[in-house]
């Protein structure tokens, strides 16, 4: 597909959401050195705080869930991840009573208007709190209306991730690397170790199984089930948004916890349902989940399944299934591997895209959904 003339690729649809997939090993670590080079500028956000806020809407909101958990232990306080609508709908009512807070805008463009809303009521009614804008755009509404606040730090990524395609691929998983630095800034080196480590990873999962996953993309389905644990369910989320968006609704998608598919929606997954199983490296969840996995094999639901993570057991499978199994560092545990979950679904949304007639560019053909959420009234209290 690269090999075809770049006017062929853009007739096609295809020319930047392929060339995003792919280019996110090397995007990686762009984003970790810029993350190490801000280190002064971020250090002293984090001092004293009793609790960190991740904000972010759709995709951007996901980013932050990805890494919810890890900065939580590693900063060793209260860290949420809250959509940037429910801060506009809930003020202050959505936020950590701890104080005083950290409060990190993440976003793509920078110009939804959740994004700026969320950040402008959070700066009028909690005028002593600290806020941290980490975004691809450098040209965007929260990196330059709020400059100028001494409240506010603003860190632009490279402008390779500010993605072109109308759905998020390496601006998300370039998003949620550089909030993963949040937690280990004081240990550069084992933060540039991670990122090295997963970005060969993904380097290999590319090369070895996107055509793997593409063929899985193609095959007779009409829904998709994600599963994922903590940080892996987060991916899950993307995931499933990724393949809603690409096929422009056309596939349903649901996402849900191990534990949480027996209370209620094991009951939807029919011989239509591909299920993309995302397994965990935790001892304490893993086996929670092997028993899924095995118990949808026992009562032989779904057409077949996509399992995603490091040692898969060779008796989990039966026949139709894919493997996908991450390889090449010893740092892709859960605190880390949400990038390699969203590559595998995007891929899989990608694949699913073409199969459906519609160009991963803009699969929207209707306009319902757009690059940048559309302007609204925002209904802010002062």
């Amino acid at each position: 597909m690269l090999a075809l003339n770049a006017e062929e690729q853009k007739r096609l649809g295809y020319f930047h959401t392929l060339r995003e997939i792919c280019q996110q090993p090397v995007t990686w670590m762009h984003t970790a050195k810029l993350m190490q080079e801000s280190a002064p500028e971020i250090s002293p956000l984090l001092k004293g705080i009793s609790s960190l806020v991740l904000s972010g809407s759709g995709s951007s909101e996901f980013a932050g869930d990805c890494v919810r958990m890890v900065l939580q232990r590693e900063l060793v306080i209260d860290a949420q991840s809250i959509a940037g609508g429910a801060l506009l709908t809930h003020g202050r009512s959505a936020v950590p009573v701890g104080r005083p807070w950290l409060m990190v805008s993440i976003a793509r463009s920078g110009d939804s208007p959740e994004s700026v809303g969320a950040l402008e009521l959070m700066l009028k009614t909690e005028p002593e709190f600290r806020h941290l804008v980490l975004t691809c755009n450098r040209q965007g509404s929260l990196a330059n209306n709020f400059r100028k606040d001494p409240r506010v730090t603003v860190i632009t990524l490279d402008e390779s991730t500010n993605d072109r395609s109308l759905v998020m691929t390496s601006s998300f998983t370039n998003l949620v690397i550089a909030a993963r630095f949040l937690g280990l800034i004081d240990e550069s080196g084992r933060y540039r170790s991670i990122c090295d480590g997963l970005s060969r990873a993904a380097a290999g999962l590319l090369r070895n199984h996107f055509g793997t996953l593409a063929a899985a993309g193609k095959a007779s389905f009409g829904r998709v089930l994600f599963l994922g644990s903590g940080s892996r369910f987060a991916a899950a989320r993307e995931a499933a948004l990724k393949m809603l968006e690409m096929t422009a609704g056309r596939v349903t998608t649901s996402c849900e916890s191990y534990l949480g598919l027996r209370h209620g929606p094991m009951s939807a997954v029919n011989e239509e349902t591909l299920i993309v199983g995302f397994l965990s490296t935790e001892a304490q969840a893993r086996p929670y989940e092997l028993d899924v996995l095995r118990e949808l094999a026992q009562k032989e639901l779904g057409l077949f399944r996509v399992i995603a993570g490091k040692d898969i057991p060779s008796d989990l499978v039966r026949p139709g299934d894919v493997l996908i199994p991450y390889d090449g560092s010893d740092d892709l545990e859960d605190d880390n591997v949400p990038v390699l979950d969203a590559i595998v679904g995007q891929i899989l949304a990608f694949s699913r895209c073409l199969y459906e007639g519609l160009q991963p560019d803009s699969p929207s053909q209707s306009g319902v959904i757009q690059r940048v959420v559309q302007s609204f009234a925002l209904h802010l209290p002062f």
